[in-house]
């Protein structure tokens, strides 16, 4: 098969190399999918160059864990009658070092849920990381249908979802963004009021935008950077959902101003969901699709052969979601 690797960590351009490499055997709980997308987010560039040190112990590394493609063979416990299904998959190459960036890929069965056919394969291979993210990140801690919700960072890979789901559960969605292109993203979405979290004092904003009343939830793209502003407009004993805190990795927490907030803090990693999170993520992502209820926003689509760009695209800084065409 056809299928990038890497087997030292560095540059995407001195690094990714795509030539012939063995096809996969499914094992007994796996399925075989012909790959015809291949996401790319911020931790598969992240791992090729050198986050997770212990990564090439085994040898190569075949990159990328979300994609999408079809079943075309499948191991001896799983039913034969999916055999030709369309499939998303994600946790690809999560703790193993085989992923999508590749013709062919053998992954747990449950690890490829069904494509419906509303949605392609560049849409199939956004699935994984940004929407279950999301996901998790909205209904975690219950139903939002009523509540405030804010967004930050809501034309981002995972908040433009995140104001999906928000908005289609019934939520007054706040989101911020720090231009007016994407504010339009982020009302396109669903949010009902966009502030801008470049100006100071966006607390104070968001506030505003919610007529005066305090946020239940946030779902937050930069927790340590982003959390004086919050800790201004989140209501006692509210919940911040975070998934990343590039600019602080070890933020400073104001403890005692928040031991009297009673907040709830929950970090999502869609690796460590739990099993019945991601059970319930897919349930939703399936219903969606179906009934053709989600936005996407593929900006860029790269051939196989330029994989390196696409994690160079990645690296640059892109707001939506980066597909490798593998076929």
């Amino acid at each position: 098969m056809k299928a990038a690797s890497f087997d030292r960590f560095g540059p995407a351009a001195d690094v990714l190399t795509v030539g012939e490499l063995p096809d996969p055997v499914p094992g007994p709980d796996e399925v075989l999918v012909e790959v015809h997308t291949s996401g790319v987010n911020p931790s598969d560039v992240k791992k090729r160059a050198g986050s997770s040190p212990g990564l090439l112990a085994g040898g190569f590394v075949i990159p990328h864990s979300d994609g999408a493609g079809r079943i075309v063979a499948v191991g001896g416990n799983v039913d034969r009658s999916r055999v030709g299904e369309r499939v998303w998959v994600y946790q690809a190459q999560f703790e193993r070092r085989f992923g999508s960036a590749a013709e062919l890929l053998a992954i747990d069965s449950s690890r490829a849920p069904r494509l419906p056919e509303q949605a392609s394969y560049d849409v199939g291979a956004c699935l994984g990381i940004p929407v279950m993210t999301a996901h998790r990140c909205v209904f975690a801690d219950g139903p939002v249908d009523g509540q405030r919700v804010l967004v930050t960072g809501g034309a981002g890979r995972v908040g433009y979802y995140a104001i999906q789901w928000a908005s289609q559960a019934g939520a007054f969605v706040i989101a911020t963004a720090s231009n007016e292109e994407d504010a339009v993203a982020c009302r396109d979405a669903g949010a009902d009021a966009v502030v801008n979290h470049r100006e100071a004092g966006w607390g104070r904003s968001v506030l505003e935008a919610a007529g005066g009343e305090k946020v239940d939830r946030v779902i937050d793209v930069e927790f340590g950077a982003n959390l004086p502003e919050v800790l201004d407009c989140v209501r006692i004993s509210g919940t911040i959902a975070t998934y990343a805190s590039m600019q602080q990795p070890e933020p400073r927490l104001p403890f005692p101003r928040m031991l009297y907030m009673d907040l709830n803090i929950r970090i999502v990693i869609v690796y460590a969901m739990p099993e019945t999170a991601k059970r319930a993520a897919i349930a939703d992502i399936d219903a969606a699709l179906s009934d053709d209820r989600l936005r996407h926003r593929v900006v860029a689509r790269f051939p196989l052969d330029d994989i390196a760009a696409a994690h160079q695209r990645i690296e640059a800084g892109v707001r939506g979601c980066v597909v490798v065409a593998v076929r």
